[in-house]
């Protein structure tokens, strides 16, 4: 008993993370997200609740202690009131073994009908278990609730992928990469590699799902490169129909892509998603993790739609609040901002057609990254614009767009590292391929158009703080795709565009404006434009 009441919470905070997509949880982030709970579902002896990815077992530590807190009131205080008597030899008195009694009776109860668990790896469970019952081995004298069985309530099963075409038909993972030794490990976790979850639990209801799902497959590592699985946990915690779902993910869903496209669909859509706090950056909840474009997490409530109380998160403190639908009108995205709802608002009035028009899909030339090319000049040669410089190729290397060549475009880089520090500059800085002219899919095209002069114009407007900021409301990783512009208006390109101008075009107001500046930079001329941003894959 003395064991339980004196562990340490925050020994969860010094144990190192296993990869980039297995991050231990600390326990003031999992505090947080059980904070957004109704405090009645503490005082319900039959609630249950259900992490199906624990790691270190924090969420199921912190649950059990409000449980307890909840159910008797003040233990803490008689638990080392009796503890302080043993320590100077003084006899327990009767209410002291009944209250004993009724702590253990207690204990007993929650450990064995309320917290449940799934560990992600044969490690993680034997963590979580020493983490919830004071012991990796709850039937043995140790552990704080006595056990049948050498699981308890934390189970892991080693499950198996099941390939069909070289992929897994449950989380996509290669068979090439993870069809190992099945005393290896091979990432295949339970709660989403079975049909119906339920199958797990035999129908056990749950009140309660939260946790912290593992991230990606793949590559092992942070990088857009990475094939996400999150959102499988999220989708298959819903097939419980829990009363909450609470989990902690990377906020790239919110434009979607790699895969997540359908997912983020789901999730606009969705009015039973009440809370949503979003961190711009991730590592002011997970110290020292870099997960690109940030993380979030989220309250889902089964019985109560509405609008979404959204959080925003930055510089560890809160940016804004608002309450406002996941999906904005003319919107295929979550708008991640809340200032800048309005400001899109205003945009879209105007009802005009959109940037995105104007740039090409990937390998615009049909001409990868790892191209070589000549070095030099020669005969009928086409030049190449790749990362880093240029080379020279024969017209029959180009695959698609021939027509583009000898017309005057301007070039993007396809991808560009901004970080999670404010302001952004975005995107890199574009820059005119003349006639006769090509690229690797290092760049996207933007045009083509019928003069240098037309293009000069188009790079005034793409340098605009107005321009980059429509650029940033759907650019959630690294990766600048054409699907990236739709938001961006067109604009006369006969002239040249600068922010005053558009900022009194669209009417926006001192708050409008100065959000944007607080947000974007202005675009550094210093860059060199030919170094072609970061590349995803």
């Amino acid at each position: 008993m003395s064991d339980f009441n004196s562990f340490n919470p925050d020994v969860l905070n010094c144990i190192a993370n296993l990869s980039n997509d297995e991050v231990f949880t600390p326990p003031t982030v999992a505090n947080a997200m059980l904070d957004l709970l109704p405090d009645n579902i503490w005082m319900d002896r039959n609630a249950k609740f259900l992490d199906p990815f624990t790691k270190s077992g924090v969420f199921l530590r912190e649950i059990t202690k409000r449980l307890l807190n909840a159910q008797i009131p003040n233990y803490q205080e008689q638990l080392q009131f009796i503890d302080d008597k043993k320590r100077e030899g003084i006899t327990l008195d009767g209410n002291d073994e009944l209250f004993l009694k009724i702590l253990q009776e207690t204990i007993d109860h929650i450990l064995h009908n309320q917290v449940y668990g799934i560990g992600i790896t044969e490690l993680t469970s034997l963590l979580a278990r020493r983490s919830l019952y004071c012991s990796k081995y709850p039937n043995c004298i140790y552990s704080i609730s006595k056990f049948e069985n050498a699981d308890g309530n934390i189970r892991f099963k080693k499950v198996k992928h099941t390939w069909k075409d070289g992929k897994c038909s449950f989380c996509g993972a290669s068979k090439a990469e993870y069809d190992r030794d099945f005393s290896l490990e091979t990432h295949a976790y339970e709660f989403i590699h079975v049909n119906d979850p339920k199958e797990i639990f035999k129908d056990m209801k749950f009140d309660v799902i939260i946790g912290n799902p593992p991230y990606q497959l793949d590559d092992g590592g942070a990088g857009s490169s990475a094939s996400p699985i999150y959102q499988l946990f999220i989708q298959k915690a819903k097939k419980l129909n829990p009363r909450y779902l609470s989990m902690i993910v990377p906020s790239r869903w919110f434009a979607g892509g790699k895969g997540l496209d359908d997912f983020r669909d789901e999730m606009i859509h969705d009015d039973r998603i009440r809370v949503l706090h979003d961190f711009l950056n991730a590592a002011e909840c997970f110290p020292g993790v870099e997960i690109k474009g940030g993380v979030c997490y989220f309250l889902w409530e089964r019985d109560n739609k509405g609008k979404c109380k959204v959080v925003t998160h930055k510089d560890s403190t809160i940016m804004s609040v608002a309450e406002r639908p996941m999906c904005e009108k003319g919107s295929d995205v979550f708008i991640r901002f809340n200032e800048s709802v309005d400001i899109l608002h205003k945009v879209q009035k105007f009802n005009e057609n959109t940037f995105d028009e104007y740039v090409s899909a990937r390998q615009p030339f049909g001409i990868t990254t790892t191209f070589k090319g000549k070095d030099s000049e020669f005969d009928n040669c086409v030049k190449v614009y790749q990362r880093g410089g240029i080379c020279y190729t024969s017209k029959d290397k180009i695959l698609r767009n021939n027509n583009w060549v000898d017309k005057y475009k301007v070039l993007i880089s396809k991808a560009y590292n901004a970080g999670d520090g404010f302001p952004h500059q975005v995107i890199n800085k574009p820059f005119i391929a003349e006639k006769n002219t090509c690229c690797t899919e290092t760049y996207l095209v933007i045009g083509p158009f019928a003069s240098e002069e037309e293009c000069k114009n188009v790079i005034s407007y793409i340098k605009t703080k107005f321009f980059r900021f429509l650029v940033l409301l759907k650019k959630s990783s690294q990766n600048a795709a054409k699907g990236v512009y739709s938001f961006v208006p067109v604009q006369d390109f006969s002239k040249s565009w600068t922010d005053e101008e558009l900022y009194k075009k669209y009417n926006l107001s001192d708050d409008n404006i100065s959000f944007i500046n607080s947000m974007i930079r202005p675009m550094d001329d210093n860059v060199v434009a030919l170094d072609g941003g970061d590349d995803d894959e």
